[in-house]
């Protein structure tokens, strides 16, 4: 039986002097909306540096070498060092959140597989239950903030290999904001301390100014969250490859069958995931069934919020059919579906949401998200394989335990530009009869 060793445990903080920093966060109905679910985790595998690149660091260890290139790199992203404060406003029995940049630290953990090689963890047809324990704060929400730290990072060597886990607070992070983190700590960490190629996280919140005042009293009661979790189906989690040729015929064909030119990739691969569960879940006919996109907004507002704003700008689509209306039509319709209710995300809609959360408030917790749907989270577009931290580009990426119920669809960029990976969090008799679907399985051949 394969057992993780847990070496050191350590905290790391922001160098950076209190004097220069923005003390106080405001957090925001995206951010809020998050309270009551997990923080988001996802990792990167490497084989090991050699004895020759091991030199160049003058007798720093790798995990030492990690360990200084993070706290530059909270220099910048120093909010990540901080905690959440809650407030509570007593003439309306509500609380109030923001993150305080206090800088009492990140979380840095070093451990050990000894019999564990990257092979065990990149080449079985199911992720290894294993990696879940390469990520910290599993089981943790992100309001619990208030006392955990809002980044944590675990450093799990391998017989071969490394695996970098970030745990970070996704009240105070998205996606993009996550690997804009990651992607400034691996330039650090190649040697360059002042990163050219990724500008500095913003952390104003002046696209709120004129819409809602600021904190936000939500109706939050810590004592009357259940920490009893369901305990779900065994689930599996399966890595599904897209190539790139495969990706462009699929977009065609959508697009041609709608007689547009509309459809984007990643919602023609949406479409084919889509119909090949609901057939394999063998729903009756007419079933309502979900899939929940989460579509970044920071590009659809007016004026667009930077890329490099530090928080949460997304908004849940949800795209409803029946089981027949999936399955009798072509995949162009179904992706014409989800094109539909991405487009739908407009700035208008964006004010209006803000706007209309503030006045009643909707914290959901993960099983009111889950119910019935298929929901997927992250994008093709984050540059997970350019975090080189001096040694190599990485060989793999994988997702922790957080958030992930039966029907998550995590994607990511494939090793190949242009391709696309899929990690299904579904359960082994679906993911069974997917590899048996002729339709799915033709959408996968390279």
């Amino acid at each position: 039986m394969t057992h993780i060793r847990f070496i050191s445990t350590s905290t790391v903080q922001s160098a950076a002097s209190p004097n220069e920093l923005t003390r106080r966060i405001e957090l925001t109905p995206w951010d809020l909306q998050l309270l009551l679910v997990d923080h988001i985790q996802k990792g990167i595998l490497f084989f090991k540096p050699t004895p020759s690149q091991e030199k160049e660091l003058k007798g720093s260890s790798v995990i030492d070498h990690l360990k200084t290139s993070l706290t530059r790199t909270l220099d910048i992203f120093y909010p990540l060092a901080g905690r959440l404060v809650m407030v509570e406003n007593d003439d309306d029995k509500t609380r109030s959140f923001f993150v305080d940049c206090n800088n009492l630290g990140a979380q840095f953990v070093h451990a050990m597989v000894d019999d564990l090689t990257v092979a065990d963890i990149h080449d079985p047809i199911y992720v290894p239950d294993i990696v879940n324990s390469f990520f910290l704060l599993n089981g943790v929400l992100n309001y619990e903030g208030i006392s955990k730290p809002l980044l944590a990072v675990q450093v799990t060597e391998l017989a071969d290999g490394i695996f970098i886990g970030c745990t970070a607070n996704h009240s105070v992070v998205d996606g993009s904001s996550f690997w804009h983190f990651f992607n400034t700590w691996s330039e650090i960490s190649r040697g360059n301390n002042s990163p050219t190629s990724q500008s500095p996280p913003i952390f104003q919140r002046c696209f709120f100014d004129g819409i809602i005042d600021f904190p936000i009293h939500v109706p939050f009661h810590p004592n009357e969250i259940s920490n009893e979790k369901s305990i779900p189906p065994p689930l599996k989690q399966k890595v599904f490859h897209f190539s790139k040729k495969k990706i462009a015929q699929l977009k065609a064909k959508a697009n041609a069958e709608m007689g547009t030119n509309n459809i984007s990739s990643l919602q023609a691969v949406l479409g084919v995931l889509w119909r090949s569960v609901v057939r394999n879940r063998r729903c009756s006919a007419n079933q309502q069934v979900h899939y929940r996109v989460i579509v970044g907004m920071r590009q659809r507002i007016q004026p667009p919020l930077p890329e490099e704003y530090l928080g949460n700008a997304v908004l849940f689509g949800k795209v409803i059919a029946t089981v027949d209306n999936l399955l009798e039509h072509g995949l162009g319709w179904v992706a014409w579906q989800i094109n539909k209710k991405i487009a739908s995300q407009t700035a208008e809609e964006v004010k209006k949401f803000i706007e209309d959360w503030v006045k009643a408030p909707n914290i959901p917790t993960l099983s009111g998200i889950a119910s019935n749907a298929l929901l997927t989270g992250s994008s093709p577009r984050f540059n997970v394989y350019g975090n080189d931290f001096f040694w190599g580009r990485p060989i793999a990426v994988r997702s922790g335990v957080g958030n992930k119920f039966d029907g998550k669809l995590t994607v990511f960029p494939g090793v190949e530009e242009g391709s696309m990976d899929f990690e299904a969090c579904l359960s082994s008799e679906i993911l069974e009869a997917m590899a048996d679907d002729a339709e799915f399985m033709e959408a996968l051949a390279s």
